[in-house]
């Protein structure tokens, strides 16, 4: 009866995981683009009353970082032993890449953000970490997620197909396009809404709810 109740659990902890870190760095981008808000991020200047906007921002990275670690183990618990080792290594190794240098950058832009006159390098040093690699990281971890959840039939197939589609996205244009990194809160929190409505389908019928692999 105690593992029933651990794969129940699951699924919700990945759902509000999911949302939680959905929420938290989607508020991030949105104050770093009320911040900047158009052209080269790395070249424009910030102004003195949009500071705030920086720094409220930069608090939020933390705990979206940890959230993030908690959606990612709890999807991970939720596919089970069946995963495919390849793509699970691609799939862990993106996910802490991705918060390795979503935390490297805020820790940059702190830096930069702290001095009185802010030096042309350590302002493209801090893009540079969130537009090129934190952002490719996002990606694959999208695609293989997406791919996991197809291949087990824990996604259904518009969701799987969403993630692909996001992914290469993500992996194509990073932040080069405004406003183009909420594609990745966003599918987090499509994922986790998915997957809350899933477990409650589990809960009414006592199965698995799976989607129809065709």
């Amino acid at each position: 009866m105690e593992p029933t109740t651990d794969r129940m659990k699951t699924p919700r902890a990945a759902g509000m995981a999911g949302i939680a870190f959905a929420v938290l760095l989607g508020a991030a981008i949105v104050l770093m683009r009320i911040a900047v808000p158009a052209g080269d991020a790395a070249d424009a200047p910030v102004a003195a009353d949009h500071r705030w906007a920086v720094q409220v921002a930069l608090e939020i990275v933390p705990f979206a970082g940890i959230f993030f670690l908690w959606f990612m183990g709890a999807l991970r618990a939720h596919t089970g032993e069946a995963e495919d080792r390849f793509v699970a290594t691609v799939f862990l190794g993106s996910g802490f890449a991705f918060v390795a240098t979503l935390f490297a950058a805020a820790a940059a832009a702190g830096t930069v953000l702290d001095e009185g006159t802010p030096s042309d390098f350590g302002r493209h040093y801090a893009y540079t970490l969130l537009a090129t690699y934190a952002m490719r990281m996002a990606a694959v971890f999208v695609l293989a997620t997406s791919t996991i959840g197809r291949m087990l039939g824990v996604f259904p197939r518009p969701l799987a197909v969403l993630g692909t589609l996001i992914g290469l996205v993500l992996i194509v244009v990073g932040s080069g396009v405004p406003w183009s990194e909420l594609l990745f809160p966003l599918w987090a929190l499509v994922v986790s809404l998915y997957i809350l409505r899933a477990r409650r389908g589990t809960a009414r019928t006592g199965r698995p709810d799976r989607p129809d692999p065709l």
